[in-house]
């Protein structure tokens, strides 16, 4: 978009600035940018809104990600690595009144941006729905099949743990500039919402702001995944009182917690078919004893 373009090119008009900025950060993912730029120009409710795509220096070249952008966004190239920062850069290089984050390789539903911003007038700062896609339900690998029950269960971080994950946040920008910037080394999402907790700030569940996330595929993305997730997760515990007591214990609950999760799985209609039940049962104790093993390890080698 130029700098006075909003939804489906229309001009904001006479030099006002957009009301939200939709914050994309972006890293060598072009065709599931692609994707995420089409959703976002099919937004409905006539809001006037810009993108930002926070590139966070594509191997590809700035070049690269400019031509699959087009006029669907503005470009801000994040020199600090990760997801985190990237976010950051994309707020500073933005103009709206409300925030809302999603990450590049999700979709979001046509009411999303609708459904979070009003949800807005009840709530200090949101979270909404995620969905998990996969490329055929009716044959789905382990790890899929695992994500379907498993993943994104953003109405339960809400409404239970107190955060939402940054790949569907809405924020007014005042709040944004109160809680301060997404923090690096750290489970970003979870950090950065307890900090606005703290603060005073009440978040809030949108379950009509759907987006969709695709599925890991495979053993090899889950266990990139949850490497990442253990390591930030461990550095919040490390940095509490009695934070790496708390974290073994956490760790040897793992192991029980496949009995315990199975039925979950059995009787998940997000996974039809006997046979792809059976695989995502193979996955969850896969994941979870991996898991288990890795949070130790994480204890002896201190996060690093």
């Amino acid at each position: 978009m130029t700098e006075d373009m909003v939804v489906a090119g229309m001009p904001c008009g006479s030099g006002k600035g957009p009301d939200i900025s939709v914050i994309v950060p972006h890293y060598e993912d072009l065709s599931s940018l692609d994707r995420c730029l089409d959703a976002l120009a099919g937004q409905e409710g006539g809001l006037y809104f810009e993108v930002v795509v926070a590139d966070n220096m594509s191997p590809s070249g700035e070049a690269a990600v400019r031509a699959t952008i087009g006029d669907r966004a503005r470009l801000v190239i994040a020199t600090q690595k990760g997801a985190g920062p990237a976010r950051n850069a994309g707020v500073a290089a933005s103009r709206g009144r409300i925030l809302a984050f999603t990450d590049c390789d999700c979709i979001p539903e046509p009411g999303w941006l609708k459904a979070g911003v009003a949800a807005l007038k009840e709530h200090d700062f949101v979270g909404g729905r995620m969905t998990v896609l996969v490329s055929d339900p009716a044959r789905m690998s382990g790890a899929e099949g695992f994500e379907r029950v498993f993943a994104f269960d953003n109405r339960t971080y809400v409404q239970r743990k107190g955060f939402t994950v940054t790949a569907n946040l809405f924020c007014p920008r005042m709040l944004f500039d109160t809680v301060g910037g997404f923090r690096s080394g750290v489970s970003e999402d979870l950090e950065w919402c307890h900090r606005a907790r703290d603060a005073g700030f009440r978040i809030g569940y949108a379950a009509d702001a759907v987006a969709g996330h695709p599925a890991r595929a495979d053993w090899g993305q889950l266990r990139h995944k949850w490497r990442r997730l253990n390591a930030e997760t461990f550095a919040l515990y490390e940095n509490k009182p009695g934070g790496r007591f708390k974290w073994a214990m956490r760790s040897f609950a793992l192991p029980a917690s496949i009995l315990a999760h199975a039925p979950a799985v059995l009787s998940s209609a997000a996974i039809p078919g006997m046979t792809n039940k059976v695989r995502a049962l193979g996955m969850l104790a896969k994941i979870r004893l991996w898991r288990f093993g890795d949070a130790l390890g994480l204890i002896f080698r201190g996060g690093s």
